[in-house]
């Protein structure tokens, strides 16, 4: 079977697209798809998304990490899943899609996709750390020595212990730069390991610095091992609403899939 693929990446967080439209691809080959995002057997990405027809919206994103494992929603593949849908054709500045999380509103200029979270409820506020879901589960922690950090070792020990078990938590780690700047380094689950960045983690840090009082700012600039982001999101009561993720998705190359 031959099918064709894209290799797209958002500030160094790398995606594996497929038009699958005409739904031809083996979605329940958790192997095959493992396989594909290896960065020594197959292609190399931190996960595969498909991009397929949806009877409401302009398209429907399905999303799996290089595990395998179709997962929760990602926000920097939000991102270049539109930048793959205006490369199509499929869509021109704007567009409404579906995703494992619900509906989502972007839009394109150039290479820069303005994408709109999930709205936030909640934010668990623990001693050393505060939990909420941005789409997917993440845990943010302050961390002063966030070059020298074993972030495969210490986001796995966290990732896989109470209260988050086997379920599991994306785990983010934080060194506050000034009022509107804070970098961030993040080991998300599914990869099991540190991605260059992470779109969901990223919104998930601007809303807990604002929840916890080190900005003012209702836009933040979050620095990854990847490039840059923007955060910005409006306060709704104990939570937020009108979240945005703002940065680059750009196309790698093109290729065949043969197997």
């Amino acid at each position: 079977m031959n099918v064709s693929f894209y290799k797209y990446q958002g500030t160094g967080n790398d995606f594996i697209l497929v038009d699958d439209r005409d739904k031809t691809f083996p979605k329940n080959d958790t192997n095959l798809i493992h396989k594909l995002c290896d960065r020594r057997f197959g292609i190399g990405a931190d996960g595969l998304i498909l991009l397929q027809n949806d009877e409401v919206h302009d398209f429907k994103m399905v999303y799996f990490n290089s595990d395998g494992n179709q997962s929760s929603m990602c926000g920097n593949g939000g991102r270049c899943i539109v930048a793959f849908a205006h490369f199509l054709g499929i869509i021109k500045a704007e567009t409404t899609f579906v995703a494992i999380d619900g509906v989502h509103h972007a839009t394109i200029e150039g290479h820069e996709v303005s994408l709109q979270m999930t709205d936030v409820s909640t934010i668990e506020d623990f001693k050393a750390h505060v939990f909420l879901d941005t789409g997917s589960p993440h845990h943010v922690q302050f961390e002063e020595a966030l070059d020298t950090l074993d972030i495969k070792s210490e986001g796995s020990r966290i990732r896989y212990g109470a209260p988050y078990f086997e379920a599991g938590s994306n785990v983010n780690f934080v060194q506050r730069v000034n009022d509107e700047t804070f970098r961030v380094r993040t080991y998300e689950r599914g990869v099991e390991d540190e991605t260059l960045s992470c779109g969901t983690g990223v919104t998930a840090v601007a809303l807990a610095m604002h929840h916890l009082g080190e900005t003012q700012n209702t836009e933040v600039t979050l620095i990854t091992q990847g490039g840059p982001l923007s955060v910005s999101f409006e306060k709704n009561g104990d939570g937020y609403k009108n979240v945005c993720l703002k940065g680059p998705a750009m196309q790698v190359f093109k290729g065949e899939l043969s197997w």
